[in-house]
């Protein structure tokens, strides 16, 4: 198990320094200039900024910079926002998207265990067809839609009952945090719940669950024991990349429901051409992902012992 552990995380860090060497480069492809949002740059200042960015060197010596600064953790500084570091940004930000994205998984990840056994139980009847029919909307609309209409519906809501039963935007409160963190996890419990059943229909008809009936086992020791572990194996593998995802993909809704998350650094980095915001946020977002997916990896030999990690 440790040597499997320790494989996998040397191959978690080859995979980053690809990640991050693809978008040092292409950061660097983009057409534009970091420092033109300045305004009355004279020669000297603009020659003091290239040089304090680093800008005035060759291509492959600011690739080397960046490798050397990123070994030691450091990300640079922003060239937009004055003084401030982007290991300062994320350390800031990051736990609000963070917060948002684990209220969001564990709705998408109860629901969708929760919907998918069901649909699989009541098979081709009114409930089966009532929650896949949610389930091909939640997978077909895009979030923002999502979360346009629940704006609406707050609105509505708030202005039918004379006070404001949740707040419509911002953030500080566990109210600010629910519709959001709904809006953000439809579509993962979409997703989830149909994998879900589908895991579900081809364990319900197995040989060991059969042995269990034979067996008088009671129903719901027969469905939490055997059907219900074994079904949600493949929610697993990609419950990994839907937390990183989730955690760190909820730009979208973050500028919706103004919340002060990194999403919306990232966004304003990319209308504004910050090259060490992108690059570090997009790092540190790749190294995420790698290390979920990792965990994930590892959890599925404590979930089915009959996995051997090799």
């Amino acid at each position: 198990m440790l040597r499997y552990s320790l494989k996998r995380l040397l191959q978690g860090l080859v995979t980053v320094f690809f990640i991050a060497t693809a978008t040092f480069f292409a950061m660097h492809s983009v057409p534009g200039d970091p420092l033109a949002s300045d305004k009355a740059l004279t020669e000297r200042i603009r020659a003091n900024l290239e040089a304090k960015y680093g800008l005035d060197q060759p291509l492959m010596t600011q690739y080397g910079i960046f490798l050397g600064n990123l070994v030691q953790g450091d990300f640079g500084i922003s060239y937009t926002q004055e003084n401030r570091r982007v290991n300062d940004i994320i350390r800031e930000h990051f736990p609000v998207s963070a917060t948002l994205g684990i209220l969001a998984i564990a709705f998408a990840g109860l629901g969708g265990v929760l919907w998918g056994a069901l649909t699989a139980l009541y098979r081709n009847r009114l409930p089966d067809v009532l929650i896949m029919l949610a389930v091909i909307l939640g997978i077909s609309v895009p979030s923002f839609v999502f979360a346009a209409l629940g704006q609406l519906l707050l609105v509505q809501l708030n202005g039918a009952l004379g006070f404001s039963v949740l707040p419509v935007a911002g953030w500080g409160t566990v109210a600010h945090m629910l519709v959001p963190s709904l809006v953000l996890g439809l579509g993962t419990m979409a997703y989830l719940t149909r994998l879900m059943r589908s895991s579900m229909l081809e364990i319900v008809g197995s040989d060991f669950v059969r042995t269990a009936k034979s067996k008088g086992l009671s129903a719901r020791r027969i469905f939490t024991h055997h059907q219900l572990r074994n079904a949600i194996l493949p929610v697993v593998t990609v419950l990994g990349p839907a937390i990183a995802a989730i955690t760190t993909g909820g730009f979208v809704v973050e500028m919706v429901f103004a919340i002060p998350g990194l999403g919306r650094y990232f966004v304003q980095a990319v209308q504004q051409l910050d090259y060490t915001v992108i690059m570090g946020t997009t790092v540190f977002y790749g190294a995420f992902l790698v290390f979920m997916v990792i965990v994930v990896d590892l959890l599925y030999g404590w979930i089915d012992p009959r996995v051997r990690l090799e």
